[in-house]
């Protein structure tokens, strides 16, 4: 009884403080300059390739700036790949089963990457995410332009994460991050850790499929939030964080899209693309506040963050929008839980 308790009370524990709000900011930053370039351009809609690129600012928050800057190359290297096998797709008309298809096989090879070189977030989640989004989405500009926006926002959010080194323009002598040779045992347990990612991805995207939900990636990422678990207790946590957090971020986002902020109704129409705009930037950064301390928090902010921008580049019924997002994460992250509980492993030795 007591370990069950125990487990209880960490999903509402709030790990220390780690100057979060630098971080933060960073990401903030990365977001915030190429997102509102575009909304100047009246180009709201390709917003979407510029929040993932920057999405590079999340990894190696803590680290030294050399060490950062190669770790936040590797990010780029899993976010834009999603990002432009999620244009090909979209681009080829290929949705349905070809989604899962090629999103379960990346996620197992970006699941072996991510264990090679030991991304912090762990695993392939955002390097899937991108894609899953981005082929939901119609593509309305040349395939390498969108892709390239996503390129030069990563490159901007390495610029702003090893700006600070301009101060000392001292190089750290040793530091580096090493890479786990994906051999002997280690080998192994990263081969059945990415099984696990292919089954549990495959497994919430057809069962979205079957379901006729217009967006199973949503299920599919959210069966890959368990696998990042260093423990059976920790997976689960991860799990039920994702489905709480979202449930409440669906609620922000229903006074976001269906009340519009009950800001008055020709102004929330006639600024609708900038409010939203304005909204991503802002949530990306509370989001960042709590992704390290307490998942389950970050989920408030981040779910509105991947629907806003969904919005704005594939308008849709709003309450439709809110309700699959609510049904394909409750899925996928029980897809994902249960996948862990059958299949277990040891950690990749450090």
């Amino acid at each position: 009884m007591k370990p069950v308790l125990r487990q209880v009370r960490a999903l509402h524990r709030l790990d220390p403080a780690n100057n979060d709000h630098l971080a933060a900011f960073r990401v903030a930053i990365s977001v915030a300059v190429p997102s509102l370039m575009l909304l100047c351009a009246g180009r709201a809609d390709l917003i979407i390739y510029a929040v993932f690129g920057a999405l590079t600012g999340m990894y190696g928050r803590s680290e030294p700036h050399q060490v950062r800057l190669r770790h936040q190359s590797q990010a780029a290297l899993v976010l834009l790949s999603g990002v432009g096998v999620g244009i090909f797709l979209s681009v080829n008309h290929l949705h349905s089963w070809w989604l899962v298809g090629v999103e379960a096989l990346l996620a197992g090879a970006g699941s072996l990457f991510a264990d090679k070189v030991r991304l912090k977030p762990n695993g392939p989640f955002f390097g899937i995410l991108a894609l899953g989004a981005c082929a939901s989405v119609a593509t309305h500009v040349p395939w390498y332009v969108a892709l390239l926006i996503s390129a030069a926002s990563a490159a901007f959010s390495l610029a702003i994460g090893f700006v600070g080194w301009v101060r000392g323009r001292a190089w750290q002598t040793g530091a580096a991050r090493d890479v786990v040779p994906l051999r002997g045992t280690a080998g192994r347990l990263a081969l059945v850790h990415a099984a696990r990612y292919v089954l549990a991805v495959g497994a919430a995207g057809a069962i979205g499929v079957f379901s006729g939900s217009g967006h199973p990636h949503w299920a599919m990422a959210a069966a890959a939030v368990p696998l990042a678990g260093a423990d059976l207790p920790s997976s689960v946590r991860r799990g039920v964080h994702r489905i709480v957090g979202t449930f409440l971020g669906l609620a922000v986002t229903a006074v976001v899209l269906v009340f519009g902020l009950w800001l008055p109704a020709e102004f929330f129409a006639e600024h609708h693309a900038a409010v939203l705009a304005v909204l991503v930037i802002v949530f990306q950064f509370t989001a960042e506040l709590f992704m390290t301390r307490h998942y389950g928090l970050a989920m408030v902010s981040f779910t509105p963050v991947i629907l806003l921008m969904t919005q704005l580049a594939a308008p849709i019924e709003p309450a439709v929008l809110i309700l699959e997002r609510g049904v394909e994460t409750l899925v996928g992250a029980l897809v994902g839980i249960l996948v862990v509980v059958v299949v277990r492993r040891r950690r990749v030795p450090t």
